[in-house]
């Protein structure tokens, strides 16, 4: 007589099946950067490049000010997202950006530096806690909102790198696709 395990069937995907395939995802995209090339910028301007980085790090440092700002207003919320808030730090790093917590870059910068082109673009608008929703549920809602749009921007994006560059911001797409997923699906 055999003995088998009575199934346990769950309705929808499991979690570690769909970090799977955003992680297959993000491989996806990677197959098809392959170049190393450096678009010049001209004289006196930074290559898209350095731009595409600054670009980038300014993001995720805009990211993790929406994350302070809801951990401002919840700080209960504080176990499940010091995590995520802290690998956005390193992402803001990855992208060349020396001090995370600071939107405004040093003016000091040489010209074609990540930080030099992160100043001579608009600079992140820090979210207030007046703007993060009163219910924590709504609050994470609106930082994954704020995930999936940077990753979805980032992927974009992307496809217009040479190299490393490119799958440097698909990992990191990659990377913000899995935070909106644990941000608003990690209760169920």
């Amino acid at each position: 007589m055999s003995f088998t395990m009575p199934s346990r069937s769950r309705s929808g995907p499991r979690r570690r099946s769909l970090l799977a395939g955003i992680a297959g995802a993000g491989a996806v995209l990677l197959t098809g950067c392959s170049g190393d090339e450096s678009p010049d910028g001209g004289p006196g301007r930074p290559s898209a490049v350095v731009r595409a980085r600054a670009r980038a790090a300014r993001d995720s440092v805009a990211l993790a000010e929406r994350y302070d700002a809801v951990l401002a207003s919840h700080p209960g919320l504080a176990d499940r997202l010091a995590p995520l808030r802290a690998e956005v730090e390193r992402h803001a790093e990855a992208f060349g950006h020396e001090e995370p917590k600071r939107a405004e870059p040093e003016k000091s910068a040489s010209p074609g530096s990540v930080e030099a082109a992160a100043a001579s673009s608009s600079p992140s608008s820090a979210p207030s806690a007046a703007s993060v929703p009163a219910d924590p549920k709504k609050a994470l809602s609106w930082l994954a909102a704020a995930e999936r749009e940077t990753a979805d921007r980032r992927v974009t994006q992307s496809l217009d790198l040479p190299g490393e560059d490119a799958r440097l911001l698909a990992s990191v797409a990659a990377a913000g696709a899995a935070h909106a997923y644990v941000l608003t699906e990690g209760d169920k």
